[in-house]
């Protein structure tokens, strides 16, 4: 029902915004006046932005063990999956969400949680990390993972992205049909003027609208390091960056990137969809005693 409510009051608060955003610049006399009906461009707008938004969520799950090869841990087959089962199962409680599927994929050092509801998600592990960190370490990551399940981040993620799609959608069209009349003088319909200028204000603004995505999931990574270590102290999370920051961490597939206890590189920090690992060992240390 929470989740109801928030997609609810998401698009309500998008509809209201670009309604302000119009009428300050004057942008919906404008647009009536050319007989531009932008309340169907707006319902246009938050339909695209949203769907593939929300349909990735729905299959975030499936899509992560068909990109990495995760097999769900059913029956531990040894020792090492016993302890992670357990270990997870304790994490879950003490978060308050229920237990996760667990899973474990072939790769370097990494980890992700997925999942549309934070009472049936998904933590996976990946073997690397497992062999080169201790249990205190993988303890650690794990209670990062559980954290971000427990904050409801894969939801919340999928929220800002989606607003930010609907934004990008809606007002390269606005742009577009502006230039269309004005510029290149198309009185009638749409001429080209306006596909060419909404295919280039949805580069442009696309890219503008990733930068609140990755300052938003870099924002998550904060605050799941900080639920790690209110579930098992600090210094186990701090150990466990300081072995991520001299290990060559796996890459995780585009979909899941955001999602991962290591991110990977990018041109700029602006773009990045995690903090470097001196910042986040820096909250860390700052943060209360067990």
């Amino acid at each position: 029902m929470k989740r109801i409510i928030l997609f609810v009051a998401t698009n309500l608060a998008v509809v209201l915004v670009l309604s302000v955003v119009l009428k300050v610049f004057g942008l919906d006399r404008v647009m009536a006046g050319q007989g531009f009906q932008y309340g169907q461009l707006l319902v246009y707008s938050i339909v695209v932005g949203f769907t593939g938004a929300i349909i990735s969520l729905l299959m975030s799950k499936s899509i992560a063990k068909w990109t990495t090869g995760a097999q769900v841990i059913e029956t531990p087959r040894n020792e090492a999956e016993a302890w992670l089962l357990e270990t997870v199962r304790k994490l879950a409680a003490a978060a308050g969400v229920a237990m996760p599927e667990v899973a474990l994929y072939e790769g370097e050092p990494n980890a992700f949680a997925t999942g549309a509801f934070k009472n049936s998600a998904l933590v996976a592990v990946s073997t690397g990390l497992l062999q080169s960190m201790n249990k205190e370490e993988v303890e650690a990551v794990l209670g990062h993972e559980l954290s971000h399940v427990a904050n409801g981040d894969m939801v919340t993620l999928t929220l800002i992205q989606g607003v930010v799609n609907t934004f990008v959608v809606f007002l390269s069209r606005i742009v577009g049909s502006i230039v269309d009349r004005t510029v290149f003088r198309t009185e009638r319909g749409t001429g080209p003027g306006y596909f060419i200028t909404v295919m280039v204000c949805q580069v442009v603004f696309g890219i503008l609208a990733s930068l609140i995505v990755a300052w938003f999931s870099r924002w998550r990574e904060y605050r799941a390091d900080a639920g790690s270590a209110r579930l098992l102290g600090p210094q186990p999370m701090v150990h466990a960056l300081r072995r991520l920051g001299g290990l060559s961490s796996g890459q995780l597939p585009q979909a899941l990137q955001a999602f991962g206890i290591a991110g990977g590189g990018t041109v700029s920090a602006l773009f990045a969809s995690h903090p470097p690992i001196e910042s986040r060992i820096a909250a860390l240390q700052g943060a209360p005693a067990r």
